[in-house]
């Protein structure tokens, strides 16, 4: 690294540390020659490549300006949108590629912000996907609905499985399933004609 100031083609590392929560190195070094210190700031080049082909920088700005018109009106803050884009941010680097198409970002962003709002995620999904009719809407609600009934189900499980002291939950058979279902069915029918 070249010394900003007596242009000597050496320098020494005095100092590393991480900054922008990782993204980033900044390091400390000094002039052997001049005896002077200077920072430099190294990180990893991320280009995103927009349908006309050009790339540009990845930009964590342009990533919540778009998510923010999906959460229009929304109760979503600024600090939601500055982490939900700081997550974008390192699954896109966290696979390791230099260059992502911009589709492909928007996409990305798809999983972070329907943790954060599902009314902001189909808004979002409704371009990124190319929704073209209602039944596009249809299906990614019912989608959202049955994965929020999995998630239910699943904190239901483990809070039954809690309060047994530690005990397991009971686990059944089909048959044994099958046939407390027909036995409900049949007390129900009982009680009707009663």
């Amino acid at each position: 690294m070249y010394c900003p100031f007596c242009r000597n083609p050496d320098s020494r590392v005095v100092d590393s540390r991480m900054a922008d929560d990782g993204s980033a190195i900044r390091r400390r070094r000094q002039c052997p020659e001049c005896g002077r210190r200077f920072t430099t700031v190294e990180t990893t080049s991320l280009s995103v490549i927009k349908r006309s082909g050009v790339g540009e920088p990845f930009s964590r700005s342009k990533v919540i300006n778009g998510v923010r018109k999906a959460c229009q009106g929304r109760p979503v803050s600024e600090d939601d949108l500055a982490m939900l884009a700081q997550e974008v941010e390192e699954n896109i680097r966290a696979s390791g590629a230099a260059e992502i198409d911009a589709h492909e970002v928007g996409l990305i962003i798809l999983g972070p912000l329907q943790k954060l709002d599902k009314v902001a995620y189909l808004r979002f999904a409704s371009v990124y996907q190319a929704f073209e009719s209602l039944e596009d809407f249809e299906s990614a609600i019912a989608l959202l609905r049955h994965e929020s009934d999995v998630e239910a189900k699943a904190t239901t499980s483990k809070a039954e499985g809690k309060g047994s002291e530690g005990k397991s939950p009971e686990v059944r058979s089909p048959e044994a399933k099958n046939t407390e279902a027909k036995n409900t069915e049949a007390k129900n029918t009982a009680k009707s004609t009663l």
